[in-house]
């Protein structure tokens, strides 16, 4: 019997997953664990092995097409096995609960045309606004009545083939327009709610129109869409403050030159203002446990261990794996961490455990020359702290104006989960250990 492969579940949130290649074509032979395809979900892009030996049967969803989890992918059959083709995204085979005698009567007699149809009163109502006969409608309620659901159902089915979405389909329907008759001008043919106004109104479409320049169009999914999905959660979940510091880091800067000056022997040794900022904020964290923190559902839960999260940009998003334990480690080793789970970022080695259980992010635009931003929390986390660049100005020292190097810092916290003392204290703190990295030795 032919093996499925299904759409994985990685995590509690993911409910869909875009097959974004498929490693092995129809007819291929393939190996149980081997890598079959790669999936590309909100958190993260990883490769799927075969879960059976044998001959790519059938690849049922194609590269590029999003499917929930647990649907069907692909079969695959023993060499020279017939199977019968699967249609595209179904779920997984299961035996189908056997009818109740009631439904089946009901479902297998629908009422004759001009014969009492029994449905409830709403669904009257609404088969009324989208002229939908009620005599043409198999009803699933108890004793086969028609409920809003059916109505719904039939009316969805009769305009299945037109390329309108649901509310421009719903949209034409309330203005009396038939967007089956409805000529569209939006990418690939689709209906535009914009055409529906022009059906209501012939004789305007008629007049002539200045021609208007092509816009470019970039669709709105895959991992840019589930991105703006989760920044706009971000903002309606959490009430969220930002805070800024100007620092005087020259004391830093100075001991990344130190630090490389006696590395220098080592051409492979580098270290980042970006090292140094991330060990410092492990240690700030610790003396302000409020601000390593998560919200959840039975309260705050406040965690011993720092798992730091490291905002990663890639060419199609950006994603944040964390290292766990970050505050066990030195400075070298902490540099590490860092770089393997940001390098593993770029190419898709990832797995969900480093991608989750972060308790507070980093997120670093120096590189971009911006000063400070406001970032946007990664929830369940308190805090995520903003890095701008480093730039050499006039400053007052010792009472003198003399230059030095400074920079600014955001924080954005949760001020439903801490209040405004808190969060700015650790933030001071943060700053005293960059501008005097003796204050470090915690």
């Amino acid at each position: 019997m032919a093996q499925q492969v299904i759409m994985p579940k990685w995590g509690l949130t993911m409910k869909e997953g875009k097959v974004v290649r498929w490693l092995k074509g129809e007819g291929d032979t393939v190996t149980a664990g081997e890598p079959l395809f790669e999936v590309e979900t909100d958190k993260i892009t990883n490769s799927v092995e075969a879960p059976a030996s044998g001959v790519l049967a059938q690849i049922v969803v194609p590269e590029g097409d999003v499917a929930p989890v647990q649907a069907v992918l692909a079969l695959i059959a023993a060499p020279g096995e017939a199977v019968d083709k699967v249609a595209g995204g179904a779920a997984p085979a299961a035996a189908a609960p056997a009818a109740a005698p009631h439904e089946a009567s009901a479902a297998a007699a629908p009422a004759a045309g001009g014969g009492f149809v029994p449905a409830m009163p709403a669904a009257r109502k609404l088969a009324k606004e989208l002229g939908v006969a009620l005599s043409a409608v198999t009803g699933t309620g108890k004793g086969g009545l028609i409920t809003m659901k059916d109505v719904q159902a039939a009316s969805d089915a009769a305009y299945a083939g037109v390329n309108a979405s649901r509310k421009t389909i719903d949209f034409a329907r309330s203005k009396g327009v038939d967007p089956s008759q409805v000529t569209g001008t939006g990418e690939d043919g689709r209906i535009t709610k914009a055409d529906i106004l022009r059906a209501m109104n012939p004789s305007a479409s008629a007049a002539p129109a200045a021609a208007a320049a092509k816009d470019t169009i970039v669709p709105m999914e895959g991992v840019r869409k589930l991105i703006a999905e989760n920044m706009q959660a971000s903002l309606q979940s959490a009430a969220q403050l930002t805070v800024f510091v100007e620092l005087d880091v020259t004391e830093m800067v100075r001991l990344r030159a130190t630090l490389l000056e006696r590395n220098k022997r080592n051409a492979e040794y580098r270290l980042s203002y970006n090292d140094i900022i991330a060990y410092a904020t492990c240690r700030a964290l610790k003396l302000h446990p409020v601000m390593n923190s998560t919200l959840r559902e039975d309260g705050i839960h406040l965690h011993e261990s720092v798992n730091l999260g490291i905002a990663v940009s890639l060419a199609n998003g950006l994603i944040v794996p964390n290292v766990k334990e970050a505050d066990k480690y030195t400075l070298e080793g902490l540099k590490a961490e860092v770089r393997d789970v940001a390098g593993r970022a770029r190419k898709g080695g990832l797995n969900m455990d480093e991608i989750k259980g972060g308790t507070f992010t980093i997120s670093n635009v120096s590189m971009l020359g911006v000063d400070g931003f406001t970032p946007i929390l990664n929830p369940p986390e308190t805090g995520i702290l903003g890095v701008g660049r480093i730039v050499e100005k006039p400053a007052v020292k010792d009472g003198e104006i003399c230059i030095r190097q400074m920079m600014t810092l955001s924080l954005t916290f949760n001020h439903m989960t801490t209040d405004g003392s808190p969060a700015m204290s650790f933030l001071r703190e943060l700053g005293d250990m960059l501008e005097n990295p003796g204050l470090m030795i915690v």
